[in-house]
């Protein structure tokens, strides 16, 4: 399993990284604070979404359309 073989998992750790760099310590970062990350990164236009963000594709409120 290399890293090159996970990207979109690779993709999503270095969008977590940029609020929770490495070696950050994890006894200190509150529920709320996994919280609001999560709703940034869900609220984000991604382009293998069509640039619709996870949230509306998962609430049915866009769809996604392949070229």
């Amino acid at each position: 399993y290399s890293s090159w073989e996970r990207g979109l998992n690779e993709n999503t750790n270095g969008l977590i990284r940029q609020y929770f760099p490495k070696g950050s310590c994890f006894e200190s970062i509150t529920d709320v604070d996994v919280k609001k990350i999560e709703d940034i990164l869900n609220n984000r236009p991604r382009k293998a979404l069509g640039y619709c963000t996870p949230n509306e594709i998962y609430d049915g409120i866009k769809r996604v359309q392949y070229e």
